[in-house]
């Protein structure tokens, strides 16, 4: 079959489980666990012969000539076995459950998949099927997938800026479905003649991510395995564990990230009375430079610490870490102090899945401890002021953000220039703000606008009805989310 065949094929089925109310998230999870057997079945043959922890009890042959109900139980344990096996096997069926409730339907996908030859498909076509499955699963706003995947225009455009090097290593502590390493591979591979070397390093030790949605991270770590990142019977790349709990001890080169949007951290406990409640979680931790429950803010603390003092960090986060006060501010202050924040992106609303989002990335340099503060001047680029997306009608692209790159300039950073000026370009989104200028602001806000918004002064200029219609919807998203975390903080 051809790869556009396959595609369409694994789509249609897609849309004929959807009428029996299987959502995109279940579909591909289901896809996740049947393709996985089946590359393994395929690597335990010649030429490959290798032995990848399957049991031949519960492996790809064993499914193969099952129908009906002797076809569903037996999946369902054999979901259950692997669950409990070590390493990314383990990682790929802890908590599996099928969600196929026909076992005539189940047979036709488990077919569908064995009619491919998936190892010696190319990555890019294994990559194309399961990031489109991704992006479907991210629109689907009712599962709450969005908040787990970013743009990719967005992503791309921030490793442009970072520019990784073939060698080094790359974090992402909140990796979602693992874009932001998908990204960095693309680029490594495009930018670079790797030797025989930098592609074993690239594959096997260049990729560290957490994500604590077990869901997620079956997700995130097939999704690299099917771009070529890691092993079928290797470790996995993506740990389980909480991120902010502690500092594991490692330093990285790199840390991308687009941290899960919402303010505070809490946890679920039942009370006295067997009602649950749900209190705050602040992370005690000596390497933080303030103690709070606000998520973004820890965060943005936790990167740094995972920072080598040469390590370089991009990171997605809300306004409030702009412009919070108290822990925000503490925040904010050592972060200039010790990093070196050189560049701040302000992005518009309407890019992400999840509703009302305000958000910005914040590009530091890491440095080594110094009586002076690192950093002298912040760039700014307002791509949000008369700037407006959609995700359906005008959604981002990178397109989008290439005057940024441009401005960004990296690969000399020191020959910047801006494209604002009080004469001549008032309307230039390109600007700087010398250290004095930030630390003199109330709170220290790092929340700064200079242009102005022509849909207040120019009524015949006004965006589409369905464009304008968006922007107060998302406005009022983000209020009403404010006004939620007030009254959970009251409760």
């Amino acid at each position: 079959m051809t790869p556009a065949a396959i595609i369409s094929k694994v789509w249609s089925f897609c849309t004929t489980l959807r009428d029996d109310g299987v959502s995109y998230g279940d579909y591909l999870e289901q896809l996740t666990y049947l393709i996985f057997l089946k590359m393994a079945d395929e690597y335990s043959r010649p030429p490959y012969n290798r032995k990848v922890g399957i049991p031949t009890e519960y492996n790809w042959q064993s499914l193969k000539p099952m129908r009906g109900a002797e076809l569903e139980v037996h999946y369902v344990t054999l979901l259950r076995e692997l669950g409990n096996k070590p390493g990314m096997l383990g990682q790929i069926f802890t908590k599996a459950q099928n969600k196929i409730q026909d076992p005539a339907k189940l047979y036709r996908l488990i077919d569908m998949v064995n009619e491919t030859q998936w190892v010696t498909m190319g990555a890019d076509v294994k990559g194309d099927i399961y990031e489109g499955l991704l992006e479907k699963n991210a629109e689907d706003t009712k599962s709450g997938a969005g908040q787990y995947f970013t743009p990719r225009a967005l992503i791309r455009a921030m490793v442009e800026c970072v520019r990784p090097e073939p060698g080094k290593t790359i974090a992402d502590p909140a990796c979602g479905t693992g874009g932001f390493f998908l990204a960095a591979y693309d680029f490594l591979v495009a930018a670079h003649r790797l030797d025989k070397t930098q592609k074993a390093f690239l594959k096997h030790e260049t990729f560290f991510g957490n994500e604590i949605v077990a869901g997620t991270r079956r997700l995130a770590l097939m999704n690299m395995f099917l771009h070529n990142i890691g092993e079928i019977d290797g470790e996995s790349m993506v740990s389980s564990n909480d991120a902010l709990v502690a500092d594991s001890g490692q330093r990285f080169d790199y840390v991308l990230a687009n941290p899960p949007f919402g303010k505070k951290s809490s946890m679920s406990f039942t009370n006295e009375e067997g009602e649950q409640e749900k209190d705050d979680l602040t992370y005690n931790r000596q390497d933080f430079w303030a103690t709070t429950s606000n998520k973004q803010l820890n965060f943005v603390q936790h990167i740094r610490t995972m920072l080598k003092t040469t390590g370089r960090a991009a990171v997605v986060v809300p306004d409030n870490v702009l412009f919070e006060g108290g822990a925000g501010e503490t925040v904010r202050k050592k972060l200039l102090e010790t990093t070196e924040l050189h560049t701040i992106l302000r992005l518009p609303t309407g890019i992400f899945y999840a509703n009302g989002v305000k958000a910005n990335v914040l590009f530091f340099d890491n440095r080594a401890a110094s009586k002076e503060p690192w950093t002298k001047e912040v760039w700014y680029y307002d791509y949000r002021t008369n700037i407006h997306h959609t995700l359906k009608k005008k959604p981002l692209r990178f397109a989008d953000l290439q005057e940024f790159i441009a401005c960004y300039n990296p690969e000399n950073r020191q020959a910047r220039k801006e494209l604002w000026s009080e004469q001549d370009n008032p309307e230039g989104r390109w600007r700087r703000f010398g250290y004095e200028q930030i630390i003199g602001r109330d709170k220290t806000s790092l929340d700064i606008f200079w242009l102005k918004d022509k849909s207040l002064a120019d009524l015949d200029n006004l965006p589409e009805p369905d464009v304008l219609a968006g922007e107060i919807i998302d406005n009022l998203e983000a209020g009403l989310n404010s006004f939620r975390e007030i009254a959970a903080a009251l409760t």
